[in-house]
């Protein structure tokens, strides 16, 4: 077996790695994201009662595109440990 065999046998392992890091790293961000948009809502409309409907809207719409962006790094993850 050649050097250069061995290296680009490893080197895919190593990317394959790296590509599942980065896809659970992208979910954990937005868990947390997610998570700080959740609290701060309910904080916010534990202060100010009326103001919960707009708040709930605003919140939705924000982590929809928290959520989004982690799905796109997720597939791009999967792309790049696949490819």
């Amino acid at each position: 077996m050649s050097l250069l065999s061995i290296l680009l046998e490893v080197s895919g392992n190593v990317g394959q790695l790296g590509a599942a890091i980065g896809a659970g790293l992208a979910v954990f961000g937005a868990g947390i994201g997610i998570g700080k948009i959740g609290g701060n809502a309910v904080e916010a409309m534990a202060r100010q009662p009326e103001i919960a409907g707009n708040l709930q809207t605003a919140m939705i719409i924000a982590a929809a595109l928290i959520e989004g962006v982690a799905l796109f790094a997720v597939v791009v993850c999967l792309l790049i440990g696949l490819g």
